[in-house]
C-alpha cells in the first residue's frame, strides 16, 4: 500500500509540473527594425520564441557573398547576427543544443559554412542536421540557419 501511495504521489507531482509548464506563457522576440517587424507580422512569425527555458530561433537566410568578402566571412556575418538574437533572448553560443541548416547547394556551401560556424560554436558540440533543398524563401538565398538553445543558466553570464 505504501508503494502504491508513493507511486501515486510521484505521478501527481509529474502531472502538476507538466500543467505548470504548459501554463507558462511563451515570450517572443521581434526585430528592432520596422521593416523586419512588418515582414514577420505579415507572415505571422517571430524572430525567436522563449518557452520553458528553451530558445527557438526562426531560420535566418544567408544570401550571395558580398563583393570583397569570402564565403566564410559572409557566413560568419550571419552567425554574428544569430548571436545577437541569442543574446537578446538570454542565451549564447555555449547554450546551443541544435542547429539545422538548409542548403541550396550543400557541396558548395558546407565547407565555408562549417568553418564560419566553428568560429562561434565550440565543444561540446550541439546536434546539427544539414539538409539539401531546391530553394529557400529568398530566391537568391544560399543557406538558412535555424537554432535551438537553452537559456543561459542563472548566475552564468551569456558568452559573446
Amino acid at each position: 500500500m505504501k508503494t502504491l501511495l508513493t507511486s501515486l504521489t510521484a505521478a501527481m507531482a509529474i502531472i502538476g509540473a507538466t500543467s505548470a509548464a504548459k501554463a507558462e506563457p511563451k515570450q517572443t522576440l521581434m526585430p528592432d527594425s520596422e521593416q523586419g517587424r512588418a515582414f514577420m507580422e505579415q507572415f505571422g512569425f517571430s524572430q525567436a520564441v522563449i518557452h520553458n527555458g528553451t530558445v527557438y530561433l526562426s531560420g535566418v537566410i544567408a544570401g550571395p557573398t558580398p563583393e570583397g568578402m569570402t564565403d566564410e566571412e559572409s557566413y560568419a556575418r550571419t552567425f554574428t547576427y544569430l548571436g545577437t538574437i541569442l543574446k537578446r533572448a538570454g542565451s549564447s553560443w555555449d547554450d546551443v543544443v541544435d542547429i539545422t541548416t538548409y542548403h541550396v547547394d550543400i557541396d558548395q556551401s558546407m565547407p565555408p559554412l562549417a568553418a564560419a560556424k566553428n568560429r562561434f560554436v565550440k565543444a561540446p558540440f550541439p546536434a546539427w542536421t544539414a539538409i539539401d533543398v531546391d530553394r529557400l524563401y529568398t530566391p537568391d538565398g544560399l543557406v538558412e540557419i535555424k537554432i535551438t538553445a537553452r537559456l543561459t543558466p542563472k548566475g552564468k553570464e551569456p558568452a559573446e
